[in-house]
């Protein structure tokens, strides 16, 4: 399962696996379309494989497990420290970089 969260999360610049119920996912997934970014989300709630994709995730080293934020196919983290690059304006670069907006 690890090499299916993987493979998901570089198949597009950004990529972020979420909970439907999650307020935090909520505001990561805003901050990324008011960024004019149009991520990869995945609701692990609303896959099948959500569970063990959670397990792979935390594996991963994702802790928490979502919302667990990748930028050109990298770990950049969760919503602390998705919200720590947007405010030191890091977050805008690396998704320029990895081709998520275009300025």
């Amino acid at each position: 399962m690890a090499d299916r969260v993987r493979d998901l999360a570089s198949k597009k610049a950004a990529v972020i696996f979420t909970k439907s119920s999650c307020f935090m996912c909520h505001s990561i997934k805003s901050l990324f379309y008011e960024l004019g970014a149009s991520p990869a989300i995945h609701e692990l709630d609303q896959d099948l494989s959500g569970r063990e994709m959670e397990w792979a995730l935390r594996g991963l080293g994702c802790n928490p497990s979502v919302p667990a934020v990748f930028i050109g196919g990298r770990y950049v983290g969760s919503a602390r420290d998705v919200i720590s690059l947007h405010v030191d304006g890091t977050l805008k670069q690396m998704l320029i970089d990895a081709r998520a907006i275009w300025f």
